[in-house]
């Protein structure tokens, strides 16, 4: 394997301080109770590593970002749809399209631990296809609703299918990288979800421009969304690696120097078997339940900027087409945001800063466009829903980093992102029925309230980073010395908090 005793490891997107090398002669030396273990001492070689991080980079992420494109454009496209009367020509009566909005989130709530769990044993690269062929089909199927129960049913199978797409995402991403090069790969992975948001809107400005067709034009936007979704599906079944170590683009070097890397700085076993008895311990960890807390503070301003932004952007009485034009620009705004704060992120090393920042611009864009005259402010309007995709992009991205980097156990990090992860997609459930009819076009009380989590959310996070200091230095005087993180290997933290060289990835 390619290592060596000085140099420090680095990748293909730049990480000035990624690893040190804690115990080489003349350096450090090692404090008392602090495991030694070989592979601690040793760094992987810097130039083998970047050009293992860049074959990671070019042949993963493209794939990754363009299925969760998909994914996010299945899930989010019925807000467009809905400006084109779609819940006129179906039918619909009082709240039932807040309903078909809602019960979305029970089977995806419900279905994405077990889902996952079978991701962890048969593999993500397996399972994550076979979701995106079947919510790709269920889009694909909603061309044929003809009314309410229809479109029920199939946003009940849509929502099982697309229940365990992001957490094992997360959890496969986790088996290529270490833990400090995780979060702007999940950033850039995850730019795909406001990028779907932003081609949805351009898709249903071209689509709703059809006339005279037998198909009524929203129809379009799930017929093409659902054909590609599914078309794709068969590719990355075919293209995605199961892990490293199978993985055709590395040679035998670069195989092992990728199950190093992954040994000494992310699981404290590779590739474990999952073991439900064990990995169900995560909830033994106070801590755990702090993160769970906070997805739910996250999960209001995220539902309610993905699924009513066409309806947010409406008040500004712009035309069905443009209203779902304008929409573009704070998603891709939102993009850019988040790509910002995610490599800031993994060049400071800290999660929870950046995560109060993204809390604060949602809290400041909706109390922004609850308090002003919308129709005679028009562009400090606007610019407010940018604040709100600034806002709700980041937090996402980092907080599911954040609890991820801070979980060695391979098994226990699936089962918490399976909970994590949905449990904010459940907060679906509010958004849809605090945006009720009752309260357009102005929705001031969905507005006031989704601030109100967004404030809660940014006060949560910052207590848990004050935790994880104040921990971090207690251990650090019982051990009589400050100890960085890296210098113990992640193989050794398999229990961890209960271990004493344990220390949180802030």
């Amino acid at each position: 394997m390619s290592v060596r005793k000085t140099g420090s490891g680095s990748n293909s997107l730049t990480e000035p301080n990624d690893l040190k090398v804690p115990y080489e002669e003349g350096l450090v030396e090692a404090g008392p109770g602090v495991a030694t273990i070989g592979d601690s001492a040793w760094v992987v070689d810097h130039h083998a590593e970047r050009s293992l991080c860049r074959k990671f980079d070019y042949r993963l992420l493209p794939v990754l970002a363009i299925m969760y494109l998909f994914n996010a454009l299945d899930k989010g496209n019925l807000g467009n749809a809905k400006t084109d009367h779609m819940d006129t020509d179906l039918h619909f009566k009082s709240n039932q399209y807040n309903i078909i909005l809602s019960v979305f989130y029970v089977p995806y709530v419900l279905g994405a631990p077990p889902i996952a769990m079978l991701g962890k044993k048969f593999g993500p690269a397996i399972v994550l296809p076979i979701l995106m062929a079947c919510f790709g089909s269920f889009t694909l199927l909603t061309v044929a609703a003809t009314n309410f129960a229809g479109m029920l049913v199939l946003r009940l199978f849509l929502g099982l299918s697309e229940s365990a797409f992001f957490p094992l995402v997360i959890y496969y991403l986790t088996t290529f990288y270490r833990r400090g090069e995780l979060a702007r790969r999940l950033a850039i992975f995850y730019a795909a979800s406001n990028i779907a948001n932003a081609f949805s809107g351009l898709l249903a400005f071209g689509v709703f421009h059809i006339k005279n067709t037998h198909l009524y034009a929203w129809k379009y936007l799930f017929l093409i969304e659902g054909s590609l979704t599914f078309l794709f599906a068969i590719f990355a079944f075919l293209y995605l690696p199961a892990n490293a170590s199978s993985a055709k683009f590395l040679n035998d070097e670069e195989k092992k120097l990728a199950y190093h890397r992954i040994q000494v700085d992310s699981s404290s076993v590779v590739n474990e078997a999952f073991n439900l008895k064990d990995s169900l311990k995560i909830f033994k960890q106070p801590t755990t339940y702090a993160f769970l807390a906070i997805e739910i503070c996250l999960g209001v301003p995220l539902q309610s900027v993905s699924l009513f932004l066409p309806q947010i952007i409406a008040r500004l009485k712009y035309s069905t087409v443009k209203t779902n034009l304008y929409t573009v620009a704070p998603n891709i705004s939102g993009a850019v945001m988040l790509l910002i704060l995610a490599f800031t992120s993994d060049y400071t090393r800290r999660r929870g800063p950046f995560i109060v920042l993204g809390f604060t611009f949602t809290f400041i864009g909706m109390i922004i466009f609850a308090s002003i005259d919308v129709v005679h402010q028009i562009h400090v309007a606007y610019f407010a829903t940018f604040m709100m995709c600034w806002g709700t992009s980041a937090p996402s991205v980092l907080l599911s980093t954040w609890y991820n980097n801070n979980v060695p156990h391979e098994g226990r990090r699936v089962v918490l992102t399976s909970i994590g992860v949905p449990l904010a997609n459940l907060m679906g459930l509010v958004s849809s029925n605090i945006f009720t009819p009752q309260s357009a076009p102005k929705y001031i009380p969905a507005l006031t309230t989704t601030a109100a989590f967004g404030a809660t959310g940014a006060l949560l996070a910052g207590l848990l980073s004050l935790f994880m200091v104040y921990d971090n230095k207690r251990r650090d005087r019982k051990l009589g010395r400050k100890l960085d993180m890296r210098e113990i290997p992640t193989e050794l933290l398999r229990d961890g908090p209960s271990v004493p060289e344990f220390r949180w990835f802030l």
